[in-house]
């Protein structure tokens, strides 16, 4: 047998028919994995490819964010009383810049503690809190999100809220430029200045005002915790709309500042007692009630500046004093609801159906008084019990009260067992309350408006404004654009005219009946009245005029002339064409406003000259750099347009009206002698008015229906508007020295009289003292002859 040869290595041939082993494969399942991988990493990289071409072409094209180095924001326009308290604000958005050095820790900690915990380790992308979100969110209907601050700045600021891949990229993209280009701190500001919080307050300084009524530096733990809930969703979660929802989460923000440790236990625990005093809660007795005012200030600014005043952060300082105004607007309201309780029921503002479920019960009062809000201190309520002795109502946050007595008395018509079904008031009605003192008494909205304003007579500055009852309720300023008859109110601008004609307080006036012609008066013939219908016979100028006289003004109208009288009124300010050269003219037939008035009796107070009425002290931009400033001229610069000597004897005829006359309450209740003034009640009682001043202040009332009617047989500028006015001064003048007038050059006194120089010996005279009395009735006098005259002309003189 042969035999084999080993190899040169030793090694045994192989056997030409023996094939290799075959490979062992895998199982499918697990063949099928690997497939999917790497088709998972192919297309990974074929991602990453088109996501790196997408992300290079969408850089540039990112907007500029260099504007947040220096962060301008729509800032509103906001009016500040003279003492820098702010009574109005205007724009679209509300907003208080307010630097991150002036943002209080307790309110960054609680935004950081629901909002981005780790916000300022991460580099505007949490990559922990993507994955916690993610896990989170497994199993869940609703997701949670994961957006940092920097996410949500770049949202907020350039992008919109759409939810797509490409803005999400683009979100991303500017968070890394925005981290790149800002630090921590500049873009937390801007977060904490620009979110929107509900109600048009944007950032947290706006909404701390918003909501409650005080600055963000003020704020406590309870209060920082509450506003933090707003950015996830302000509709839901603001304490106004859904105070409940609110509170859930706020209790929320306040485990997770005290998890994160920002605040203690002991602070957690006193933060979920605290009870929340919202801005709506909190009494206004202190707020500043010049709505009037503010948009006075904003109609000018807007005149200058355009739609940009309501963005660039304008901060706009008044003359207006702060107490002084809320003096004036608590005395007009009075006074008008002093009025309304003696005016007839009207009925209540409606009906509605109450249900006998207590839940239910709220519900329906709680709907039904949304729609009849609050007027200052005139409350809405709805009626739950009513008998003519007893009322029981029910207000909105569930108070119920019980008016009896004399707190009934306005309404009683509506309690009558007879009364008319609009008229009367049952269960389910809705009227309204007020509250003086402890006393509750039922009331009703009034219909009648009214006006106040005071002004420095000698700057023109203006002090306080109120243009109506209500400013939400009637927005039309009554001191600047009602046009009003100023009925009596208007003779001393008569008086002063007559002055320049020879004739002086002591000329004796005839207070006998008039009887005018058709050919006189050229249409229907006139016989004018005294306001009481009688007459008074032979007085002296001053007496007339402290009366309020009609008659005598009449004649000293026609001694003095209407045409001159027509242009001598032009100097304090009134329109010639509104006041028609007639006899009537005597009587304020004619139009002034209340701020013409006042500027018209600033011109007696100040000795002559016609000021300017002035608002606006200072602009400054949202710095509080200045933009513009004003200072009025000194008066001695200022226009003068009547002669010290007739505005010193016209201040002494005012004066002896307010210490004697229709107005001596004014010097009775003030007890000062340093005051002047003119009542006015025009024809048929539709304007009630008192203008009058101290040297230092004046002031002018005026109460009146929209729409013209009578204010009542009994109703007088005495009554009505002079305690409005006495109620103002009291407190405006509780400090001020009392004040007198220098006796001018060309004035002289002679048996307690002043005169003019020139005039002193043929001044004495009479107007109207041989007219022929009209026959009959006891109002007639007989016309005195030569010697009764002279006799009578002695006793004035002597007296």
């Amino acid at each position: 047998m042969p035999t084999s040869t080993p190899s040169s290595h030793g090694a045994a041939s192989p056997n030409p028919k023996q094939t290799p082993p075959k490979k062992k494969r895998l199982p499918w399942p697990v063949r099928a994995i690997f497939w999917v991988l790497g088709l998972a990493v192919a297309g990974m990289v074929a991602g990453a490819f088109v996501v790196a071409i997408a992300l290079s072409q969408a850089y540039p094209n990112l907007p500029d964010i260099s504007d947040l180095v220096d962060y301008q924001p729509k800032l509103p326009l906001r009016v500040y009383s003279s003492e820098g308290v702010l009574i109005g604000e205007f724009g679209e958005e509300r907003r208080t810049l307010t630097p991150i050095r002036e943002i209080p820790k307790v309110m960054v900690d609680a935004v950081l503690a629901i909002e981005d915990t780790r916000f300022f380790e991460h580099n505007g992308v949490d990559y922990k809190g993507i994955l916690r979100a993610a896990l989170a969110n497994l199993g869940k209907v609703k997701s949670q999100g994961a957006s940092t601050i920097t996410m949500q700045v770049a949202r907020n600021v350039y992008l919109s809220s759409e939810k797509t891949y490409t803005r999400k990229i683009y979100e991303v993209l500017l968070t890394f430029k925005l981290e790149h280009l800002l630090t921590k701190e500049k873009i937390l500001e801007v977060y904490m200045n620009q979110i929107f919080l509900g109600h048009r307050a944007y950032g947290f300084a706006a909404a701390s005002e918003v909501y409650f009524g005080k600055p963000l530096k003020n704020i406590t733990i309870a209060e920082a915790a509450m506003l933090a809930g707003l950015p996830k969703a302000p509709s839901a979660y603001n304490p106004i709309s859904n105070l409940k929802r609110a509170r859930v989460r706020q209790l929320h923000i306040i485990d997770r500042m005290e998890e994160n440790g920002f605040i203690t236990a002991e602070q957690a625990e006193e933060a979920r007692n605290e009870p929340l005093r919202l801005r709506r809660d909190r009494p206004r007795e202190n707020a500043a009630h010049a709505d009037y005012v503010a948009e006075m200030a904003r109609q000018l600014i807007f005149d200058q500046y355009g739609e940009a005043a309501y963005t660039k952060g304008l901060n706009v300082y008044t003359t207006l004093k702060l107490d002084e105004q809320n003096v004036a607007y608590k005395a007009l309201r009075e006074g008008i609801m002093a009025y309304e309780r003696r005016q007839r029921f009207r009925g209540p503002e409606r009906f509605v159906a109450l249900p006998t479920d207590a839940q239910a019960l709220e519900d329906v009062v709680d709907d039904a008084l949304a729609q009849h809000p609050d007027n200052g201190d005139v409350l809405a309520a709805v009626v739950l019990e009513a008998s003519p002795k007893k009322l029981v109502v029910v207000r909105a946050n569930g108070d119920k009260i019980e008016i009896t007595g004399q707190g009934l008395k306005p309404v009683e018509s509506g309690l009558a067992a007879k009364a008319p079904p609009q008229i009367k008031i049952v269960p389910g009605a809705i009227i309204r309350i007020i509250q003086t003192g402890t006393t509750w008494a039922a009331t009703q909205l009034p219909e009648v408006e009214g006006a106040f304003v005071a002004l420095d007579p000698n700057t023109g500055a203006i002090r306080a404004l109120v243009g109506g009852f209500d400013f939400a309720k009637n927005k039309f300023n009554h001191v600047t654009q009602a046009w009003r008859q100023p009925g009596s109110a208007f003779k001393p601008f008569i008086y002063s005219a007559a002055l320049e004609k020879g004739i002086v307080p002591s000329t004796i006036v005839n207070d006998a009946p008039l009887v005018y012609g058709a050919g006189v008066t050229g249409g229907q013939p006139w016989t004018p009245k005294n306001y009481d219908g009688r007459f008074e016979g032979p007085m002296t100028a001053r007496v007339a005029m402290a009366k309020s006289r009609n008659i005598p003004a009449i004649r000293i109208l026609e001694a003095a002339t209407p045409a001159f009288t027509q242009q001598w009124i032009t100097r304090f300010g009134f329109e010639a064409s509104k006041h028609p050269a007639y006899l009537t003219m005597a009587l304020g037939a004619g139009s002034v406003t209340p701020m013409q008035m006042a500027v018209g009796f600033a011109t007696f107070a100040n000795t002559g000259y016609r000021i300017t009425p002035w608002l606006i002290t200072k602009i400054t931009d949202q710095r509080g750099v200045a933009l513009a400033e004003y200072q009025p001229k000194p008066l001695a610069q200022q226009q003068r347009v009547i002669e010290p000597r007739n505005a010193f004897i016209m201040d002494s005829m005012l004066q002896t009206v307010a210490s004697s006359g229709t107005a001596a309450r004014a010097q009775a209740t003030l007890k000062r002698p340093d005051l002047y003034g003119k009542t006015g009640t025009t024809n048929d009682a539709m304007d009630a008015w008192f203008a009058g001043f101290q040297p230092n202040l004046v002031a002018v009332t005026w109460i009146g229906y929209d729409t013209p009617r009578n204010l009542g047989s009994r109703e007088t500028g005495g009554g009505l508007s002079l305690p409005i006015w006495i109620q103002y001064m009291q407190y405006a003048l509780k400090d001020e020295p009392v004040a007198s007038y220098t006796v001018p050059p060309g004035v002289t006194n002679a048996n307690g009289e002043w005169f003019y120089t020139e005039n002193v010996e043929s001044s004495v005279r009479g107007l109207g003292m041989s007219d022929v009395p009209l026959e009959g009735g006891e109002d007639a006098i007989p016309t005195p002859n030569a010697e009764e005259r002279k006799n009578i002309l002695d006793l004035f003189r002597n007296n």
